[in-house]
């Protein structure tokens, strides 16, 4: 159950109120989060829904992070910005604890989410099998893991273990971090050991897999192919990078909330580290789009109502020792193939006979 309010001010202490000015600008900001995060993913969706191309099962985890940032921005994040704009909470104590429930619940499912397409990419990578451009099955599972994972770390405040409350200076909620008793504190280590370090690391780990096949082919592949397969590289490591420097601040301002002084974190302090992570749902749908060819393709494509220009071939210099796994849709001739992974042949008597694993992440169009 829901610990009452009177429990709750005896175990936290009371928010600090930030100057007039410090409140319209918060609330200038939340507004421009909310406007942009809304903006940039609703792009998203009509991409999605207006190019079959796109529809491929590894960016269907692209679709998942999309759409919980977007209800972020269209279901949270309005609430603090009208909080900010008259400098108090407006909605009730109710109305707090299903705000930080929704946040933590939605920022959740988007870091699980960046955990699963990292695995996912390197697992169609390195595996052996061709893949299969048809079966969505496995990546549904991952999109239903990312949900059914973070309800699972965020619904015990509801029945006791910690509690959802005001943070900063009382215009935002989420995980009461200043309690000291061992009921919260525990449930706080819990919440960073699975729900921040654990992905981290698988995120980590795989993107530091494929770097490694990178560089073992960076003496075979062509100039231009190795050009691209870095272009690709860099996007999904800037995604991550961007998100979790999103995160850190608000990660380690928790922290020292919970264990630290109840007077260390001022009011300023609190709520900068609050806003940067609501910045996420705006900077993931941006590198999306101009740091993915395929997704750029198509964005200029819907500005120009016209269906996307088509591209030169990318093709490998060497056989693959296995079949090489393709990821095609087609929509109007436009093809997008991605991740294909081989060992090159050995040639009988030949040089070539040991060369290193090649890792090809190619985009084709037709024509």
């Amino acid at each position: 159950m829901i610990v009452s309010s009177a429990e709750a001010r005896s175990d936290s202490s009371t928010p600090r109120a930030l100057s007039p000015t410090g409140h319209a600008l918060v609330a200038a900001c939340l507004g421009m989060i909310s406007a942009l995060g809304i903006l940039n993913n609703l792009l998203v969706l009509v991409l999605f829904g207006r190019y079959k191309a796109l529809r491929s099962p590894i960016n269907m985890l692209l679709l998942n992070i999309s759409v919980s940032d977007l209800l972020v921005c269209a279901l949270a994040t309005p609430f603090s910005f009208a909080a900010s704009a008259r400098g108090r909470w407006l909605i009730g104590e109710q109305g707090c604890v299903w705000y930080g429930f929704a946040n933590s619940l939605l920022g959740i499912v988007s870091l699980i989410s960046l955990a699963v397409l990292s695995y996912e990419r390197y697992s169609t990578m390195m595996g052996p099998t061709e893949a299969d451009a048809t079966n969505y099955r496995k990546v549904a599972m991952g999109v239903l893991l990312s949900w059914v994972y973070s309800l699972f770390w965020t619904l015990p405040p509801f029945f006791g273990w910690s509690r959802y409350g005001p943070e900063g200076p009382g215009t935002t909620c989420s995980v009461d971090w200043t309690a000291k008793t061992a009921n919260n504190i525990s449930y706080i280590i819990c919440l960073f050991i699975f729900c921040l370090i654990l992905p981290f690391l698988a995120i980590v780990y795989s993107y530091g897999k494929l770097l490694h096949a990178i560089k073992q082919v960076s003496g075979v592949n062509t100039a231009m192919g190795r050009k691209r397969e870095h272009r690709v590289l860099l996007m999904v490591i800037t995604m991550v990078v961007c998100y979790l420097l999103c995160w850190l601040p608000y990660g380690i301002m928790a922290l020292m909330a919970t264990f630290g002084d109840p007077d260390l974190i001022t009011a300023e302090a609190s709520i900068v580290p609050s806003l940067l992570a609501k910045t996420s749902t705006v900077i993931n749908p941006i590198i999306y789009i101009f740091m993915n060819k395929q997704f750029y393709r198509c964005f200029r494509a819907l500005l120009k109502c016209e269906t996307p220009q088509r591209g030169s071939s990318l093709k490998s210099s060497s056989k693959a020792h296995k079949p090489t796994r393709a990821m095609r849709r087609t929509d109007n001739n436009f093809t997008c193939m991605a991740a294909s992974v081989g060992h090159t042949t050995a040639a009988p008597p030949s040089t070539d006979a040991a060369k290193p694993p090649m890792v090809s992440l190619v985009a084709h169009y037709n024509g």
